[in-house]
């Protein structure tokens, strides 16, 4: 099986390949000559995955999957959310955001949050959404170089070493991610063979 992953984030592109097993190959964007940036202009993370999805099997004809991610802060009322990505800024700096999230959590008690994914996947011109959840806390510093995104400064439950500390397959195993990839890899096993 053949299927383009809507991403032009080389470490998202690595998680995923590394999740999927070795009988579906996976194109990225550049792989099949798109070099557009995919607008997220979804109210949620649902729309945001689908925009991104349908982008790719209408102009390139792939069955293909795309992601939204978002880290939902409890004492932000669910921020940065479908926002996180650009939380700081449309220039989208990793290292900006969590200087941002951590400035407006500074001297809160409450630190709970999650990260959620959804992935929409378009295949024999049907539409299926999987959904991944972990919860965890927002820690008061960096910690790690591992990971990408938000990972040095969120703790899962019931670990002590946060996504940026935790090696990719530990990480891969628990994380939003990793729980929507799986639903994703079942339903294909299940569905298409």
């Amino acid at each position: 099986m053949k299927f383009v992953f809507a991403t032009h984030n080389d470490h998202k592109l690595k998680e995923v390949q590394q999740l999927l097993p070795k009988s579906i190959e996976l194109l990225s964007l550049s792989d099949i000559g798109c070099v557009d940036e995919i607008p997220e202009i979804g109210e949620t993370l649902e729309e945001n995955a689908r925009i991104k999805a349908d982008f790719v099997s209408k102009t390139y004809g792939f069955d293909c999957f795309s992601d939204d991610t978002g880290l939902l802060v409890d004492a932000l009322n669910g921020n940065p959310g479908v926002y996180s990505a650009r939380y700081a800024g449309e220039q989208k700096n990793a290292e900006d955001n969590m200087a941002k999230l951590l400035s407006e959590l500074e001297g809160v008690n409450d630190r709970k949050a999650h990260f959620k994914t959804v992935i929409c996947l378009n295949v024999a011109g049907a539409s299926h959404f999987f959904e991944g959840r972990v919860d965890g806390q927002i820690t008061t510093r960096k910690f790690g170089k591992e990971g990408f995104g938000y990972d040095p400064i969120f703790m899962p439950d019931g670990h002590h070493k946060t996504f940026g500390e935790l090696p990719g397959e530990i990480k891969n195993a628990m994380s939003h991610r990793g729980r929507a990839i799986q639903k994703l890899v079942e339903f294909l096993k299940n569905k298409l063979t």
